[in-house]
């Protein structure tokens, strides 16, 4: 049975969400079928001295495989 898994970030904590990705993989025996993200843009991209500064949320999905549930 497919389930999906979200992860939300900022950009400057990248490390930190590959670090929370990879322990959850390792901890839940999840058997990933594949990873998709995205980063949006920064509402304050279109200029301003402080633009360049601005953290963009990053979201990454996985889909995964479980067993399904076994009936009595």
């Amino acid at each position: 049975m497919h389930q999906i898994k979200m992860f939300k970030s900022v950009d400057t904590e990248v490390a930190d969400m590959e670090y929370q990705i990879n322990r959850w993989m390792r901890k839940s025996g999840a058997r990933v079928i594949s990873i998709t993200g995205n980063m949006s843009g920064s509402p304050n991209s279109s200029g301003g001295p402080l633009s360049s500064f601005a953290a963009n949320d990053v979201l990454v999905i996985v889909l995964y495989e479980v067993d399904a549930p076994q009936k009595a």
